[in-house]
């Protein structure tokens, strides 16, 4: 094998690089990406980043020493529009071919938009999404005018981030949540419960059981001037952070042959049906599931560039989900598999406190933990839980 390119200059397509110039290979290294600014951290962006905490330069997840040490050759502001999976070449825009002998896709996700968003520009229309540092820095821009009446469509972690975020700012926060409770699939509705009330613990409004019928705008800017909700209520807005899911950015494949069904379909080993094909982070579809998490993005990395390289899927990608979010100065930690029928038992601390440890129990069995500002008894469970998710060797 001469040649590898990596479709995604994120923190999953840094990783892969790295792991396969650590595992040996010395060919030609390839690094596609659809933005202009080489690999950052994400999950800053709706915190420290937004609030001014941290700036651009803080973000990099790898320095110039670092980054030669690769020895890559860049293709920044590349968007990837095809793969002849035949020819072996990655069609890239402009009409260019790219040859490859075997490809890392790493191409991550793109946020959900309400209607008629996408064409919109959020600097005149104060309508927003974050997911790149562009976007972030557009909505930080924005509050920075000034006061203003934010609304957050979509109660998960970003849009809870964004509105801890806008809180800190000093912005009147409205959070919008078409489900009764948010975050009860990730966290049950005990648990789920707890943290949406931190919304109200900081003088942020949480609104549950109505979606969005629509936005509404004026002036001569045309911004944003109120969010409609379905149950007719109309919450006035100067600023709207649109935060109601992703897509796995798989459109460039269609026509590739690969299987794609919510992402990019791999085995165990994020080995697709080509075995020089392999899919990493946000965008992989793993052993029939897909994890929108650091850890995951990280993990899947060495082991995709070990099965690439061996030409067929000699590793596994064997782990724990696990996950995090910073909001209104909490951290909330959780780990683990459960499913609804789980029940959550707290070990350690007080939900009234916001400090505490659960976990949640099948059978007389852990199957995951959650802790809310209790990191190092968390990382204790954690490590349990890695362990026994480990295979019996005899």
């Amino acid at each position: 094998m001469r040649s590898i390119t990596v479709i995604g200059a994120s923190l999953a397509g840094l990783y892969a690089a790295r792991a396969l110039r650590d595992q040996g290979f010395d060919g030609r290294l390839v690094i596609v990406g659809d933005e202009n600014h080489e690999p950052y951290d994400r999950p800053p962006l709706s915190k420290a980043f937004l609030t001014g905490a941290t700036d651009q330069g803080q973000l990099t997840l790898a320095d110039a020493d670092e980054t030669a040490e690769l020895y890559a050759e860049w293709h920044l502001g590349t968007k990837a529009t095809g793969l002849d999976t035949g020819g072996g070449a990655v069609l890239l825009d402009g009409d260019r071919a790219l040859d490859t002998d075997a490809v890392v896709i790493a191409t991550g996700a793109t946020p959900r938009h309400l209607p008629g968003q996408e064409s919109a520009d959020p600097a005149e229309s104060g309508v927003h999404t974050l997911r790149t540092l562009d976007d972030a820095q557009a909505l930080r821009d924005d509050l920075a005018r000034g006061p203003a009446q934010v609304v957050v469509i979509g109660g998960g972690f970003i849009g809870a981030e964004v509105a801890s975020s806008c809180a800190v700012l000093g912005h009147d926060v409205t959070v919008v949540e078409a489900a009764p409770l948010p975050l009860v699939p990730q966290l049950g509705e005990e648990m789920a419960r707890v943290c949406a009330e931190l919304h109200a613990d900081h003088g942020v409004t949480l609104v549950t059981g109505t979606g969005v019928a629509g936005l509404q705008s004026g002036g001569r800017e045309g911004r944003v001037t109120g969010v409609e909700l379905s149950d007719g209520r109309l919450l006035p807005a100067d600023v709207v952070v649109v935060g109601i899911g992703v897509r796995p950015n798989t459109g460039w494949l269609e026509g590739s042959g690969l299987p794609l069904a919510d992402g990019v379909v791999c085995d165990a080993g994020c080995v697709t049906a080509l075995p020089n094909v392999v899919a990493i982070g946000d965008v992989a579809r793993v052993d029939g599931s897909r994890a929108e998490h650091w850890t995951s993005a990280t993990e899947q990395a060495t082991i995709a560039a070990q099965n690439l390289l061996a030409g067929s899927t000699v590793a596994t990608h064997r782990s724990v989900p696990y996950f995090w979010s910073d909001q209104y100065g909490v951290r909330i930690q959780f780990a683990g598999r459960r499913l609804p029928t789980d029940t959550p038992r707290i070990v350690e601390g007080s939900a009234d406190d916001r400090s505490f440890l659960a976990c949640y129990e099948r059978d007389g069995q852990t199957t995951a933990v959650i802790a809310v500002n209790r990191p190092r008894p968390f990382m204790r469970q954690r490590r349990e839980l890695m362990r026994a998710a480990q295979p019996v060797t005899t």
